[in-house]
Formats: structure tokens, C-alpha cells, sequence
């Protein structure tokens, strides 16, 4: 459950981190101390019922300067095979992209979520992988698209 309040993009100091259970979203420390509220080290559940379930996989959200205006850029660490995450982690999501679905109103935790939700429901009209489109496309259960679950790593959460 989110707590009492939303991270809306117009002020990122209002809000330091995103309380979604199983999710994980707050600024990186900066060498001293202070939060560095551009950079946010995440980490997003696999939903239940999918291939994705048991596994939290950390994602780094970037801001730009100009945000909300702009789209934080997304980016799994280590990058996953996945048809709609390039070879460099960078996540490929309409949702993040200005000229496409982007709008300024969108939470954090609505990115998070749509992450999620593009995790075991590929957009297969928007690859970024080519691998793994193809594998993806041919009808190849998700299930061999996941990295080991030993691959998997979760956030110091202290």
C-alpha cells in the first residue's frame, strides 16, 4: 500500500522515497551523506502468478533537470533479457518516453508499476532486444527469457 503521500514529479524533495509493498524507490547517498534526489536506486518485485514472481530486480531511475518536464531515464542493473530492455539496461516503455505517452502527472509509482506490468506482458510492436524479440516472437515461454534468480538482487533496505 502506497503511504500517505504520492510522489508526483513536481517535487522530488516532498518526497524521498515510495512505500508500494515489495517495491523499493529512494535517492542514492552522495559520499557525504546528503540524498542525491536525481539518482534513485529501485528494485521491483515479479508479480505473482508469473514467471517473474520471487525474483526483485534492481533498476536505477535518473532524473533529468528538467523533470517532470522529461521522463526519468530507467535502467535494470544488471540489464535483463528482456524484448523491451536494451542490451544496456535502459528500460523501452511508451510510458517513459516524451514523445509518446509521457505526461508530467505520472507518479513514480505508476513508472514502477508499468515496469512490472511490461515485465511478463512484453510490447512486442517496440523491441530494444533483438535476441530477445525473436525468442520472445517464436513463441518461447517467458519463463526462459528470466535471468537465474540468483541473478536477482535486492537492495540493502537498511
Amino acid at each position: 500500500m502506497l503511504q500517505t503521500k504520492d510522489c508526483n514529479g513536481s517535487d522530488l524533495v516532498a518526497c524521498s522515497s515510495v512505500d508500494v509493498h515489495g517495491f523499493v524507490a529512494r535517492p542514492v547517498k552522495n559520499a557525504d551523506g546528503t540524498l542525491n534526489l536525481m539518482t534513485w536506486e529501485c528494485a521491483i518485485p515479479g508479480k505473482k502468478g508469473t514467471p517473474w514472481e520471487g525474483g526483485l530486480y534492481k533498476l536505477r531511475m535518473i532524473f533529468k533537470d528538467d523533470y517532470p518536464t522529461s521522463p526519468p531515464k530507467c535502467k535494470f542493473e544488471p540489464p535483463l533479457f528482456h524484448p523491451n530492455v536494451y542490451p544496456s539496461g535502459t528500460v523501452c516503455l511508451s510510458l517513459l518516453d516524451e514523445e509518446k505517452d509521457w505526461r508530467p502527472a505520472i507518479t513514480i509509482k505508476q513508472i514502477l508499476l508499468g515496469i512490472q506490468d511490461l515485465l511478463n506482458e512484453p510490447n512486442i510492436k517496440d523491441p530494444a532486444q533483438a535476441e530477445a524479440y525473436t525468442i520472445y516472437w517464436g513463441k518461447t515461454p517467458m519463463h526462459l527469457l528470466l535471468p537465474a534468480r540468483n541473478d536477482c538482487r535486492k537492495l540493502n533496505t537498511a
